[in-house]
C-alpha cells in the first residue's frame, strides 16, 4: 500500500519512542551524588525529562539544594554527559509496539524523521545500540542546528532533511515542548500518555492523544483525512 506516500512523520526520541528514564535517572543521581545530593527516584526524574540535558540537571539540583552556579553547572553537564555516554543504553528499551508501528508506516511509503533535544551524537549512540537508525530517513538533535525546540525550524529541517514536505507532515511526541513545536510549525501533532509530560498531556492541547503506540495506525489516516481504500 501507498497510504501514507508523500507524508512523513517527525517522531520526538525520549518518552516517544524510547524508555530512556532509567537510565537518564542513573546518569542524573550520578552528578547528583558526586555533588552530596540525594539521588532522585525515577519516577520524579521522569517529570523533568524533555529540555536537554542541561535543564534535567538544573531541575535535579533545584529540588534538593541550593541553585548551581554557571561554571559548577557546566562542570556537572560534562560529567552527566560523559556518563549518560557510557551507559546510554543499559536500562533503556523500545515503548512496546513501537518497531512494528514504525515498520507499518515504512511499508505505506512514510518518510520517518526523529527531532529530538538529545544532543545528536547520543541520539545516534542510542539508536545503534537498539539497531533503530534503519527506520528512520532523518535524526536530528539538539545540536544540528542553530535552534532547537520549541523552535519550528528544528522540526521542519528534519521534515526536509527527511525528504518531505511541512505541508504533508505530522509531529508525534510527549510533552509541551513537542507540542508547541508542532504549532508553531502549523503542523498536526499527536501526543502519546506515557511519556514523561509533569502536566496531563490531555491538557496540552494535541489535536489526538493516544495510549498505545500501535493506535498511531488507527488514528493518522483520520488526522490526515487519508482515504485507506485508495
Amino acid at each position: 500500500m501507498t497510504l501514507y506516500a508523500g507524508y512523513t512523520i517527525v517522531f520526538d526520541l525520549d518518552g516517544t519512542l524510547v524508555d530512556t528514564a532509567p537510565d537518564l535517572t542513573a546518569a542524573l543521581n550520578h552528578v547528583l551524588l558526586s555533588e552530596g545530593r540525594p539521588a532522585l527516584p525515577q519516577a520524579e526524574v521522569r517529570n523533568l525529562v524533555g529540555h536537554g540535558a542541561r535543564a534535567l540537571i538544573e531541575r535535579g539540583m533545584n529540588l534538593n539544594g541550593p541553585k548551581p552556579s554557571e561554571p559548577d553547572l557546566q562542570r556537572m553537564l560534562k560529567l552527566f554527559l560523559s556518563y549518560y555516554g557510557e551507559n546510554i543504553a543499559n536500562q533503556s528499551t523500545l515503548f512496546p509496539g513501537v518497531i512494528e508501528t514504525l515498520e507499518h508506516f515504512r511499508a505505506q511509503q512514510a518518510r520517518l524523521g526523529v527531532c529530538t533535544n538529545k544532543p545528536t551524537g547520543l541520539s545516534h549512540d542510542l539508536f545503534s545500540a537498539l539497531d533503530m537508525h534503519r527506520h528512520f530517513e532523518a535524526i536530528l538533535g539538539s545540536d544540528s542546528l542553530a535552534v532547537r525546540k520549541p523552535d519550528p525550524l528544528h522540526l521542519t529541517e528534519t521534515i526536509r532533511q527527511a525528504g518531505g514536505d511541512p505541508a504533508r507532515a505530522v509531529m508525534v511526541g510527549d510533552s509541551a515542548t513537542d507540542i508547541d513545536t508542532a504549532r508553531a510549525a502549523n503542523i498536526p501533532v499527536v501526543a502519546v500518555s506515557f511519556g514523561y509530560s509533569l502536566t496531563p498531556v490531555h491538557e496540552l492541547g494535541a489535536d489526538v492523544v493516544i495510549d498505545t503506540f500501535e493506535a498511531l495506525t488507527e488514528v493518522l489516516p483520520r488526522l490526515l483525512h487519508l482515504d485507506r481504500t485508495g
